[in-house]
């Protein structure tokens, strides 16, 4: 079976964002399927062992074996650069596989990282608890502490990672001023942008090298599969982080490519259901009794909201809230929920709610956890597809029963 790409009969380049995550990268076999074909298979024949040789010299094209590239998975790599406005992207197994590669493909003994603070609790381990170990440096700053980005950003530095919004209380960074501050020190700028996707905020644009996503959450969409992607601009890409990835091995599955690709095409429609439904979660839950503080970047009561409205054309899908009373109303609460699930992912069809305190930031010490406002009365919620209505009687639940 052999593939192709689409004859090139107009440029998407020049399409909507609909349009390239419906078309882009698409390749089909001889049998002009259209939904793209399953390609699972580890390895690839070649008609000549000339050809073997060329493919793994790099001077013909074609795969040679799915570790390093597959039909599937160079179809979702072009397609995330499409939308993403990239000039190359690496797909692998999750999304953790991608922020350390993201990293440790460049890194060295002696090299300085600088982060910001507030990060997803494995982030923040790999940061503090592995890089240090191969002799990488590292500074946390505060998500909005200028003056400590400008410090932080006044010594040799090699790579700064950014959560924005953060993981799990939505801070955000102002990623245009990091970016020009990072550069000044020949930094890297890595952003993780899973929360906002790349419909509603363009790292990019920003003065991002890199970019980061768990496509486990919303490309995916329905908690199917684990991926991960990285993109880039093309040399650093190639030279630098594919003989990491190649040689290491964090592969993504081609049957998870394939489904992550048809989560794509749906992507849209999806993030505005979404944010609609985030919006009217938060409106319901501002100033609510018990309530101590709710954090929606696109909400007007948001710390950040001028620069949640400058950077990120849209609030997305995901809310945090802190319930006075600590883990023991925010477990009544979690506990009275009928609809929403308690479940530790994001971006799924279905609204999950988790308490980041004892799951996904359980590994972080506790004075630690407080000083990133992460407290024990934090609540993270991914805001599914559901009925709105449905949505809010179901969080009213809640808030009876810590009445």
């Amino acid at each position: 079976m052999s593939t192709q790409e689409n004859p090139p009969i107009f440029s998407l380049d020049a399409c909507g964002e609909e349009t390239k995550l419906i078309r882009g990268g698409t390749h089909r076999s001889q049998f002009g399927e259209v939904s793209e074909a399953i390609f699972m298979n580890s390895g690839f024949c070649y008609d000549s062992a000339e050809t073997a040789a060329s493919r793994f010299d790099g001077s013909a094209p074609g795969y040679v074996y799915s570790r390093y590239k597959n039909p599937n998975l160079a179809m979702l790599e072009e397609r995330l650069a499409l939308l993403e406005g990239a000039e190359s992207c690496i797909v692998m197994g999750s999304g953790m596989a991608a922020v350390f590669a993201s990293l440790m493909s460049h890194l060295k003994t002696g090299d300085h990282v600088v982060a910001s603070r507030v990060l997803f609790g494995s982030c923040h381990y790999i940061i503090t608890q592995i890089l240090p170990r191969f002799g990488i440096s590292y500074e946390l700053v505060t998500s909005d502490d200028t003056e400590g980005w400008a410090r932080a950003l006044s010594k040799k530095t090699q790579a700064v990672f950014i959560e924005s919004p953060a993981n799990p209380n939505l801070e955000l960074v102002d990623i245009q001023y990091v970016a020009s501050l990072a550069h000044k020190v020949g930094a890297k700028v890595i952003v993780d942008n899973v929360f906002a996707t790349p419909l509603y905020q363009r790292p990019f644009t920003l003065g991002a090298d890199l970019v980061v996503y768990s496509t486990t959450k919303y490309a995916d969409g329905q908690g199917r599969t684990l991926g991960g992607a990285l993109l880039g601009r093309k040399a650093f890409m190639e030279e630098i982080v594919l003989p990491f990835f190649r040689h290491t091995g964090p592969a993504l599955s081609p049957f998870n490519a394939w489904v992550i690709l048809k989560g794509l095409e749906t992507l849209p429609l999806r993030m505005a259901r979404h944010s609609e439904n985030a919006a009217a979660c938060a409106d319901f839950l501002h100033g609510k009794a018990g309530m101590t503080r709710m954090l929606y970047p696109h909400h007007p009561s948001f710390p950040q909201y001028d620069l949640a409205k400058k950077q990120m054309s849209g609030g997305g899908g995901m809310l945090a809230f802190e319930l006075a009373g600590g883990k023991e109303k925010a477990f009544a609460f979690m506990n009275a929920l009928k609809l929403i699930d308690i479940a530790n992912n994001l971006g799924d069809a279905k609204s999950l709610i988790t308490h980041p305190a004892t799951t996904t930031h359980s590994n972080i010490a506790p004075d630690e956890r407080a000083q990133l406002g992460i407290s024990e009365g934090l609540l993270r919620l991914s805001v599914g597809l559901e009925t709105t209505a449905d949505l809010l009687a179901d969080l009213a639940r809640g808030l009876n029963a810590i009445a």
